[in-house]
């Protein structure tokens, strides 16, 4: 089984990754970009029998800072 964590920074919160592959786009030419924001996708092969609120758990202690990031979990 796997699962699927996607981690993004909260609105609201700069995102400087994001500013500069923006800027970067925009100087190679690609004017239709409007925003960009950067965040990570953490991919987890779970044992059998590792249930959705284990994963979440993952998430709250380690995965992503729930301060300023949120995170979606897909189970697979």
């Amino acid at each position: 089984m796997k699962a699927t964590v996607t981690v993004m920074l909260k609105q609201g919160v700069l995102d400087p990754q994001g500013e500069a592959v923006k800027s970067a786009l925009g100087a190679l030419g690609f004017s239709g970009v409007a925003g960009v924001r950067q965040g990570k996708l953490i991919e987890l092969d779970l044992a059998p029998g590792t249930t959705e609120a284990e994963v979440t758990a993952m998430c709250e202690k380690l995965l992503a800072n729930t301060v300023i990031e949120s995170y979606r979990v897909e189970i697979a």
